[in-house]
């Protein structure tokens, strides 16, 4: 008898009776306790809160009760990833569920916590899409996947590795989920053994107990079996009906196939063209998520290429307009394709209140949610005062804060405002009418002049007030009618040089 008979031999007779991919579920558990049982290797689960994730860590959870107090002798983590722009609604209940596995786990005497990992604060959504300009992610450029997700895990599970030597990750992977999938599991797969290596962690080995099972059997055992750790898995069962979704996988790797289709993730995501989760969701009664579909949808707008001249650059953050060869138009030449780049700034700003908005409406509802960090504030406030191609300096961000919640403002430190103000802009835009000079230009030189004012030696100067004047300041068609005509490209540099050697005689 062990301390936790009282939970176990209610569900005894389910387990008993049941069996899942041909095996017998009692079976399961039992290559589960000698797994255990083998070494003083850790265990990591990944855990999203759906359906495979749920099951797997059900079966360790009545696996563990059977336990004596003695033999829980090793740790077990369950990891979960919130990207910050998890389905409203699905990174509810799977927080609600890490709260209750702690809860009861302390109670049950059970060496297993759960933790959430976010990514870096300045490598979000937000920070990254309305701080730097990023596009919104693409089939061809899924540039969240990496931050969000996999950076975030991996940095646990190495610091776990590193603490025990090696670690044992449990997977709710299943080979039916995909073809790709099936492969990238039997690749790995150690001979005689039932972990297999990790691809890209050489501390990491991985177990998944389900691998064989089908999504029916998934369920089977879900709605057979009650939550070992208190209620029914009755709520993850509508969610999943409402929906007509599948969970958003743990991303260890690049290996796991993304999210998008039908799967809960990220209400932001935008490499599908339609986020049928979200829609089924808000068909189900959901009403007031309809906003931030509508957001998203304008997010997936922008990644249109008909529409990316409106929306992004035509510079990229280096400052200068870059092409790539695209389809041969003849036997010598092959035409230029141009690669547009972040988005404009007035996009970012609208599209920073048109959030905000979103928000407090939703809040003002009666719902407390966050759609951005307040955090997140302060790291897109520094990034826009210090645009490389459009500087911020009229420090728009606090402002767009004030107008939407008039009543619950920041405190906003003034040693995050930038040296100059909307006047000065307004100055600036003024001489550019006159006199042709881009105030971006004008801004960024004044920036280089203010960053070596004080120092006793301005070495360096000329370079940075070099590499400033031949970024791209002019509009694209102009830049085009330059880099086709080499008398305009020479005019450039005898100008500068002009401009050089001037300078030079101040000195």
């Amino acid at each position: 008898m062990t301390q936790n008979n009282f939970i176990y031999p209610s569900h005894q007779g389910m387990i008993d009776d049941l069996a899942i991919a041909d095996r017998n579920l009692t079976d399961v558990i039992d290559e589960i306790k000698t797994l255990y049982l083998s070494d003083s290797r850790p265990w990591i689960i990944g855990f999203s809160g759906g359906k495979d994730s749920t099951t797997i860590l059900s079966l360790i959870y009545y696996a563990l009760l059977q336990f004596s107090k003695e033999q829980l002798t090793k740790p077990i983590y369950v990891v979960s990833s919130d990207t910050l722009v998890e389905t409203p609604v699905v990174v509810d209940m799977i927080l609600s569920v890490i709260d209750t596995i702690n809860n009861q786990a302390k109670k049950d005497s059970l060496p297993i916590t759960a933790h959430t990992v976010q990514p870096k604060p300045d490598q979000t959504f937000w920070v990254n899409l309305l701080g730097r300009g990023y596009p919104a992610p693409t089939q061809s450029f899924r540039w969240c996947t990496e931050r969000m997700k996999i950076d975030p895990v991996s940095d646990f599970i190495i610091k776990k590795a590193a603490a025990f030597g090696e670690v044992i990750l449990v997977l709710g992977s299943r080979s039916q989920e995909s073809s790709s999938r099936a492969q990238v599991i039997a690749n790995h797969k150690i001979k005689g053994s039932i972990l297999s290596r990790h691809n890209s962690l050489p501390n990491a080995f991985t177990y998944m107990p389900i691998a064989s099972w089908s999504a029916d059997e998934v369920w089977e055992y879900l709605m057979s079996a009650p939550c070992p750790w208190g209620g029914s898995n009755q709520e993850l069962f509508d969610l999943y009906k409402g929906s007509n979704a599948g969970e958003c996988p743990l991303v260890i790797d690049t290996s796991t196939p993304s999210c998008g289709n039908s799967r809960f993730g990220c209400w932001t995501c935008t490499v599908v063209s339609k986020d049928k989760a979200v829609e089924g969701l808000i068909e189900s009664g959901a009403s007031w998520m309809q906003p931030i579909l509508e957001f998203r949808n304008e997010l997936y707008f922008s990644t249109l290429p008909e529409n990316k001249p409106t929306y992004r650059n035509h510079k990229r953050r280096t400052g200068k307009v870059s092409y790539v060869r695209g389809d041969i138009t003849d036997d010598e030449n092959t035409q230029k394709r141009h690669i547009p780049g972040p988005y404009w700034m007035t996009i970012r700003q609208s599209w920073l209140k048109k959030l905000l908005t979103i928000e407090k409406e939703i809040r003002d509802s009666g719902r407390d949610i966050d759609l951005i960090q307040r955090d997140e504030l302060h790291q897109i406030r520094q990034l826009w005062l210090r645009d490389p191609n459009e500087p911020d300096w009229a420090d728009s961000l606090p402002s767009i804060y004030n107008d939407v919640y008039s009543e619950n403002k920041i405190n906003w430190s003034e040693n995050d405002a930038g040296a100059f103000t909307e006047l000065d802009v307004k100055l600036l835009r003024d001489i550019e009418q006159v006199h042709g000079a881009p105030a971006e230009m004008i801004m960024k030189l004044i920036e280089v002049e203010l960053s070596m004012t004080g120092l006793s030696r301005r070495k360096g100067i000329l370079n940075k007030i070099e590499s400033t004047l031949k970024k791209d300041w002019e509009s694209l068609e102009d830049i085009n009618k330059r880099n086709l005509s080499p008398e305009r490209h020479n005019l450039y540099n005898e100008k500068f040089e002009s401009l050089k050697q001037q300078y030079e005689g101040l000195k």
